[in-house]
């Protein structure tokens, strides 16, 4: 029992003295395998417990144990000296190259939507539009019955529409600035407007969100036809997409407009030869136009025989998805920097 004590003891102090000599962590390492390792040799003297009588095991063990924690908190402590030794001299070793070129932060752009917005925007201040703007919210009357939407419209369907009271919803389309236009330009002043801004519907998918953006335009003056519009439309498109952009005119039906026609450009990707993105047909639909319904124009006071005028709906999330290649609405609200980054 006696010699076994004074090997443990013999052990702490060999511990002792290669942890005061100790000049890098892996020293460290070396010490606590060599002593308290699996085949150390504080470990066999455990393995030799079996050789002991029953009353001196649990003395010996005692010791033992006692002798691996002290030694265990020593060799922690060399540890923590050596890191901290080993920083300060990092530090003290580092210098400045002043000759190196600095580290420009990264920047961040505009969203390809305000990129898009910008663009179109701009394309129209060119002809001499101006810009207008109006509420979210709107009531029954602007969003639907001053634009010759009867009451069993589909759009007035809960399905389509968000409501926040009977008579009041967040606005499907941009067209209530028309109305609302037309009125405010009494008496019967000629103007041209663009009314960029958010819209509501209940639809989510791929090429369909609850929220998104449009784009309305109308002009109404004296003697205006549907050939300025088609003129007008065609200068917009190949600003837009390129002057190769082919357009083409098919008739539709809007309430709010009469004639009406959805308006298609040469497909963006295969220059109208015809691919997957165009279903093999060459064309892509941008957008919906037409002649301002005469009832429309009478609604808000204007003499529709003596003024005319013509209106358009753009889908900012159509025009940027085409321009940049985007398949799927959604990747443009989930905010993904590796997406974003390369839409400049």
């Amino acid at each position: 029992m006696t010699m076994i004590s004074d090997k443990i003891e013999a052990i702490k102090a060999a511990v002792d003295e290669q942890i005061a000599k100790s000049e890098a962590l892996q020293d460290v390492q070396n010490i606590r395998v060599k002593y308290l390792g699996k085949k150390g040799e504080l470990t066999s003297i455990m393995k030799d417990l079996k050789n002991l009588s029953k009353e001196e095991r649990p003395q010996v063990g005692q010791l033992v144990n006692t002798a691996r924690g002290i030694i265990e908190d020593h060799l922690k402590a060399r540890m923590e000296e050596l890191k901290e030794k080993s920083l300060e001299m990092k530090i003290q070793s580092e210098k400045i190259d002043i000759t190196l070129p600095g580290r420009k932060p990264v920047m961040g752009h505009e969203h390809p939507l305000h990129l898009t917005r910008r663009l179109m925007e701009q394309s129209f201040l060119n002809m001499g539009f101006s810009i207008v703007e109006g509420p979210d919210i709107e009531s029954d009357y602007y969003n639907f019955q001053s634009l010759n939407l009867p009451e069993d419209h589909p759009a007035r369907d809960m399905q389509d529409s968000m409501y926040v009271t009977q008579n009041i919803l967040l606005r499907t389309h941009t067209s209530p600035l028309e109305a609302r236009t037309l009125q405010a330009h009494k008496p019967n002043e000629p103007f041209k407007i663009i009314a960029p801004g958010k819209v509501y519907r209940c639809d989510y998918d791929a090429t369909h969100s609850p929220v998104f953006h449009q784009m309305e335009g109308m002009i109404v003056d004296k003697g205006i036809r549907f050939s300025d519009l088609k003129g007008m439309l065609e200068d917009f498109l190949r600003d837009i997409f390129g002057p190769q952009t082919k357009v083409r005119f098919r008739a539709s039906y809007f309430p709010f407009t009469e004639p009406s026609a959805e308006v298609d450009i040469s497909c963006v990707m295969c220059g109208g030869k015809g691919c997957r993105v165009c279903k093999g047909t060459g064309w892509i639909e941008v957008l919906g136009s037409g002649m301002v319904n005469p009832k429309v124009l009478e609604m808000c006071g204007i003499d529709s025989q003596k003024y005319s005028g013509f209106a358009f709906g753009i889908g900012l999330e159509r025009i940027a998805m085409k321009r940049y290649g985007i398949t799927d609405m959604r990747l443009l609200y989930e905010g993904d920097a590796r997406l974003l980054g390369q839409l400049r």
